[in-house]
């Protein structure tokens, strides 16, 4: 399903920075289908050398078990792999919060939908009070799939000051009003674990970036695409270097030891710049197939319309980032040959696809030489 490897030009092509990312798993018994070792998510992080928050997928049967095997994993990792403890709030859930975090766990992860809760719950509350007497952080999905809970996000951070609550998936749920109160919640932060540039642009032109810590939501993502969209996405908002840094890695560090946060700056506001339409065409085809892509249906002829679309012309204001997504469909639709698709599951080739919709929506940010592609065949007489 990963195709990794095939990203790294591009992924090299970006300024080096730390990373350390903030929302990974394992497990192998989530309902969904998904599941990762310790030993493969340790390799998946290897590509770009990071560091990463871990805590269990989804247990039916139950979290400490789990818990207990992520502490364990966390402690043969060299230091590469820091554990959060995921509890449910139905389940006596501060009590499993304080075992697991005398065992070694550094933060909380909630998850609303699968375990079908609010974050007004009685439960939450005694946790985030947990969580801000240590300066602990915690983690809640704030995704597909729920209600939303902004809300009540808002409500406990002003509760509890020195609770550092994590919404991951960018916040996407309540992200269209929450960022307007950034400045009155600086406990209240959010991770980059999605896929949609039009979410990543608003999230880092709306949001302090001291606010923003990059992730992947390993396995559904990898380390190298958590890397590489965000990376592209907040170099085209105008984040520096050493905002990115913040981001990477540097806050999560501060987070995760207890610190005062970094004041990384105001955020920078949306671009000028209007998107080019020209790669505009592409990024919509790309989006379809994408989105058709991720449930496991084939997005073939989107995909073909988009290698038609990158056919701009030579020399053009287009060309090389049009060249470089072409390069990305080839390395897709190659790698989607012979593996099969399933229903439900994202189909092999899905982050290739991903990582051309965020080029063609960064064409300001650095990319790799990589090798030409025959686009078409032109009718004979065109120019």
């Amino acid at each position: 399903m990963y195709a990794d490897e095939l990203l790294m030009p591009w992924v090299e092509a970006l300024p080096a920075f730390d990373y350390f990312d903030a929302h990974t798993h394992t497990g192998e018994n989530d309902p969904d289908g998904f599941g990762a070792t310790a030993a493969e998510l340790l390799d998946a992080l290897s590509l770009v050398d990071a560091r990463a928050v871990v805590f269990t997928m989804h247990e039916p049967d139950g979290y400490p078990a789990a818990n207990d095997r992520v502490i364990a994993e966390a402690e043969a990792s060299d230091g590469r792999l820091v554990p959060f403890c995921r509890v449910d709030p139905n389940a006596d859930g501060a009590a499993e919060a304080e075992r697991c975090l005398a065992r070694g766990a550094r933060g909380i992860k909630l998850h609303p939908r699968a375990e079908r809760f609010t974050l007004d719950h009685p439960e939450v509350d005694r946790l985030c009070a947990i969580a801000n007497e240590r300066r602990l952080p915690i983690i809640v999905h704030a995704g597909r799939g729920i209600p939303a809970l902004g809300r009540h996000a808002y409500d406990a951070t002003g509760r509890y000051p020195d609770l550092r609550l994590i919404l991951a998936h960018a916040g996407v749920s309540d992200l269209a009003w929450l960022w307007r109160h950034a400045d009155e919640r600086p406990n209240l932060l959010y991770d980059t674990s999605w896929w949609t540039a039009a979410d990543f642009f608003a999230l880092f032109s709306l949001v302090p970036p001291g606010r923003i810590l990059m992730a992947s939501d390993a396995p559904y993502g990898t380390p190298v695409t958590g890397v590489l969209y965000a990376t592209r996405c907040a170099l085209q908002v105008g984040l520096t270097q050493e905002q990115l840094e913040c981001v990477a890695a540097r806050q999560l560090e501060r987070v995760l030891a207890g610190e005062d946060l970094i004041d990384a700056g105001p955020a920078p506001g949306p671009p000028a710049a209007p998107h080019d339409v020209l790669l505009e065409r592409i990024h919509s085809f790309l989006m379809t197939a994408s989105s058709r892509m991720l449930y496991g249906q084939g997005g073939e002829e989107y995909m073909g319309l988009a290698r038609l679309a990158c056919d701009v012309g030579e020399g053009t204001a287009q060309s090389a980032v049009a060249a470089s997504i072409a390069a990305l469909i080839e390395r897709c639709e190659h790698y989607a040959t012979g593996r099969p698709v399933k229903d439900g599951i994202a189909a092999p080739g899905v982050q290739l696809a991903i990582a051309a919709c965020i080029v063609a929506r960064t064409p300001d940010v650095q990319l790799p030489d990589v090798e030409a592609v025959d686009l078409a065949e032109r009718e004979e007489g065109a120019a």
